[in-house]
């Protein structure tokens, strides 16, 4: 995972919050650390913490550069 712009840090939790974390994840397809992030970032927003909007990956394929035949 070079590149990442993510900072990694490991998290203990009690295995039932896991659970219940991993059950929500589920429900609204996404992994467990995308809901942990998504948590986070409502719970920050709920306390009136301003964020910068999330950097969304690039989808898809790349552009075509230039003197690239088709």
């Amino acid at each position: 995972m070079t590149g990442s712009s993510k900072k990694a840090f490991a998290l203990r939790l009690d295995p039932g919050l896991f659970a219940a974390v991993e059950r929500a994840a589920a429900g609204d397809l996404r992994s467990v650390n995308a809901e942990v992030e998504c948590l986070l970032r409502e719970a920050l927003a709920r306390r009136g913490v301003k964020l910068a909007a999330p950097v969304r990956a690039k989808r898809g394929r790349p552009p075509k550069s230039e003197g690239e035949e088709a």
